[in-house]
């Protein structure tokens, strides 16, 4: 069923406002995930640290009482030097402890007793190290003896583990949320750029089913009796300002899709830098501090995302080349033609001069078969039409036999024929039509390119006043046949509806 203009213009402007929407969200959603991420980030690196420190304070207490049981058994100063290190170390560690959990209350409380435990312990080690010094060592002994130190030590012990537990509990909690967003984050952009492309996809559906059917009223224009052309200039010019509404719909669509797709690569760069960020994290972290659940969040930061990351890339360019592909019809189709007086033969030596490294590198030739006649046409439209089919019969030739192409003219009165043949691969017969339509191949894919060559010769062609087909058998070589009137009717301006 035929597009209509309306219907055109609503299907456009739904799939455009359903693509923008749809890049609001997966923008917002990324900027407040990779928000939370930084947060969870700093979560995690804060918990680590009060880890971290309390692992030392313990290890300071450790150190003292070592150096305090070795002066009182050897007398010598040296022995001192761990105790006199960490008696400088333990007090600004556990104020740094009290500033990173000023929100916990609990914690809060822990650090308190652990204070006095601390002060107590020292009081001892202070005692005990001050009468070994005045040389009575028995009276240090002595002291050691009472188990009061062992008291504060297990205390200490028992609050440093308390901290510890609490910790790694944080600590757990804040990976685990971490690693949720950086999977929820992963998946919202993975089916906002699907989602996206997907209506890219409906949008050229609908530019290009909508520019079918007006070249279709355009071809049952040019049939009309001869008796009836004020009728067909008539319907001539409402073809124009209609395609001229598809060039600038299809200019709108391809221009606005373009803005969702470098938003979602710009989300997607910032994402990268916040995954680097996380991955030199967890780099850093000594081994001995982590556990299982930073091992799953390191697997997902270095492996998962990245390869989400890479899909989200991939469909972009995919969709970016199909954008691109649509804005070169668009702007060809703007184009003003220009007649002027062309040698034909004059653009064919020159574009068979163009291929004849690559048609020599296939041991092959290329026969130019004189007279060619001299046209009025556009000269820029030619050279890309023909251009066009000379680069397909040496993309596609045979790689078994040395290549030769073919070219004639055909005289049909007011109008000259052209004939391009080759000995390459053919084209099957239920191809013959499909290779035209636009993104649409035929054969096996494995020549670079979207699609759009033979569909952009032949909007040429039609743009000319002409007609292309072809004749063509796998295995044996294709030949296209090209009508061109001789003299190129002056394009009538469109006048903007």
């Amino acid at each position: 069923m035929p597009t209509s203009n309306v219907s055109f213009i609503r299907s456009t402007l739904a799939l455009l406002g359903a693509g923008l929407l749809i890049l609001i969200v997966v923008a917002g959603s990324s900027v407040w995930l990779s928000e939370r991420t930084r947060e969870n980030a700093a979560d995690v690196q804060e918990a680590q640290s009060i880890r971290t420190r309390t692992s030392r304070v313990l290890a300071l207490l450790l150190d003292a009482e070592t150096g305090q049981r070795g002066f009182l058994l050897t007398q010598d100063p040296r022995y001192l030097e761990p105790y006199e290190g960490a008696r400088r170390q333990i007090g600004p560690d556990i104020e740094r402890l009290k500033q990173l959990e000023h929100a916990d209350p609990e914690q809060e409380k822990l650090l308190d007793e652990l204070s006095g435990t601390v002060s107590d312990k020292f009081a001892e080690l202070d005692r005990t190290i001050a009468l070994a010094q005045a040389g009575n060592v028995a009276a240090a002994i002595d002291l050691v003896k009472s188990n009061r130190g062992r008291e504060s030590m297990d205390a200490a012990r028992k609050t440093l583990s308390n901290l510890l537990a609490r910790a790694d509990i944080r600590l757990r909690a804040d990976t685990e949320d971490m690693t949720g967003g950086a999977h929820y984050l992963s998946f919202a952009t993975i089916v906002g750029a699907s989602l996206v492309f997907v209506f890219g996809l409906g949008s050229l559906f609908i530019v290009v089913r909508y520019s079918r059917d007006r070249v279709r009223a355009r071809t049952e224009v040019q049939t009309l009796n001869e008796t009836l052309e004020e009728r067909v200039q008539e319907r001539t010019t409402d073809l124009a300002r209609a395609n001229e509404e598809i060039q600038r719909f299809a200019y709108i669509v391809s221009h606005d899709l373009r803005a969702p797709l470098v938003n979602i690569l710009g989300f997607t760069s910032e994402l990268e830098t916040a995954i680097a960020t996380v991955d030199r994290y967890f780099d850093e972290l000594p081994a001995e501090t982590t556990n299982a659940a930073a091992e799953e969040a390191k697997l997902t930061v270095k492996e998962d995302m990245p390869e989400a990351i890479g899909f989200i890339r991939a469909s972009s360019t995919r969709m970016d080349g199909l954008i691109n592909a649509i804005l070169k019809l668009s702007r060809e189709g703007r184009r003003t033609l220009k007649p002027e007086r062309v040698d034909f033969g004059e653009i064919l030596d020159l574009l068979a001069a163009n291929i004849q490294h690559q048609v020599s590198e296939a041991g092959g030739e290329i026969a130019i078969i004189r007279p060619l006649p001299t046209l009025i046409s556009d000269r820029l439209a030619l050279e890309q039409i023909f251009g066009n089919l000379l680069d397909n019969a040496v993309k596609y030739r045979d790689p078994y036999r040395p290549l030769r192409i073919t070219i004639r003219a055909v005289e049909q009165g007011r109008r000259v024929g052209f004939e391009i043949g080759d000995n390459g691969r053919g084209v099957a017969k239920e191809d013959h039509q499909r290779i035209f339509d636009l993104f649409r191949r035929s054969g096996a894919q494995d020549r670079p390119g979207e699609g759009i060559g033979l569909a952009h010769v032949r909007a040429l062609v039609r743009r000319l006043g002409g007609d292309i087909t072809l004749e063509s058998e796998l295995g044996v070589g294709t030949t296209f046949r090209v009508s061109l009137p001789r003299v190129l009717r002056k394009q009538e301006e469109t006048v903007d509806s």
